[in-house]
């Protein structure tokens, strides 16, 4: 263990939001710093090689620092470069690499949080959690999820050229990994639980998938689910009936959700949803002094919170701590 220092805040998280928090604290003047168990932005590294932001380069900013990108949208290279120039411009303190194990406290005979992570012990009056979702997919519970051939997560095409795939879902997650495949020369099928591909797909992705599903060179099932994955089949139960397919790949894009096991292991407490519980006007929840930041606010709302709006979580945070110093 290293010698142990009291700070003002600690956060979990070095996502954007968590990585706006550290900005704030450091201009108020506060001890802070930002724990993180994967790699800086781990949830931006993580995202399809080819990805294209919803958002424009200026609402992701943070801090100040200017976000410039090459087209409207700005792409994850691009963001992966933006948030390192944005820790080195502040000179944000962050341990990567480094996963929060607990977080506990006894009011009756501790004054703060301590932390626990695998190769340190930190002491902190207060901690924000930015975790995110990312880290956590929702489970189809079918048989044969547990296969090699399942993803639930995509990188990049190429591997699945020339093969039969199946992509799950509809929301803009499913449309770009059913695209790529396409692109790159895979049989695609799309199976999508609604009767049509989610109001929010991005605006300009939108016509392609449509046009690709119309003119039937990527087939889909609506109304429809998988029920079970075989080694080179799947099948599937539509509105006529259940359906053999042949398949060599499934991406199951049906979302993710935060780490609830992890918030309720120091005390933070969820409604009969699984959502959070916390105030919604300082992002306090019921245990004194730790608060939640970003997207993982939104529990299984998973599409209510995003960088462009939950920055400003970092501002309401760090000044109600300011408030109490």
């Amino acid at each position: 263990m290293t010698g142990i220092n009291i700070y003002d805040v600690l956060i979990v998280g070095a996502g954007p939001i968590g990585i706006a928090c550290g900005i704030e604290a450091k201009k108020n003047s506060l001890e802070y710093i930002i724990i993180e168990k994967g790699c800086l932005v781990n949830s931006i590294f993580n995202y399809p090689t080819n990805m294209t932001f919803f958002s424009t380069s200026e609402k992701i900013e943070i801090g100040g620092v200017p976000f410039v990108s090459h087209g409207i949208k700005p792409t994850r290279r691009e963001a992966l470069e933006y948030y390192r120039r944005v820790c080195s411009f502040y000179d944000l303190k962050v341990n990567t690499y480094e996963e929060v194990i607990s977080i506990s406290k006894n009011p009756k005979k501790e004054k703060y949080y301590t932390v626990l992570t695998g190769k340190n012990k930190f002491l902190a009056n207060n901690v924000i959690i930015s975790t995110g979702y990312y880290d956590n997919a929702n489970y189809l519970n079918i048989p044969g999820e547990e296969l090699p051939k399942v993803r639930h997560y995509f990188d990049e095409p190429h591997p699945y050229a020339y093969h039969k795939t199946a992509v799950i879902g509809a929301g803009n997650s499913a449309v770009d990994v059913a695209l790529e495949l396409y692109r790159v020369g895979a049989e695609v099928t799309m199976i999508i639980q609604e009767d049509q591909i989610k109001p929010s797909i991005k605006y300009w992705v939108k016509p392609d998938i449509e046009n690709r599903i119309t003119e039937g060179s990527i087939r889909s099932y609506f109304n429809s689910e998988v029920v079970k994955i075989k080694e080179k089949e799947i099948i599937i139960k539509t509105p006529k009936g259940k359906i053999t397919l042949e398949n060599d790949f499934v991406f199951a894009m049906t979302g993710y959700h935060p780490d609830y096991n992890f918030l309720k292991s120091f005390g933070v407490k969820t409604d009969k949803n699984s959502n959070p519980v916390f105030d919604r006007k300082t992002f306090e929840t019921n245990m004194k002094g730790i608060y939640l930041a970003g997207v993982v606010c939104g529990g299984k709302r998973t599409d209510k919170y995003f960088i462009e709006n939950s920055i400003i979580h970092s501002e309401i945070i760090i000044r109600e701590i300011s408030k109490k110093i």
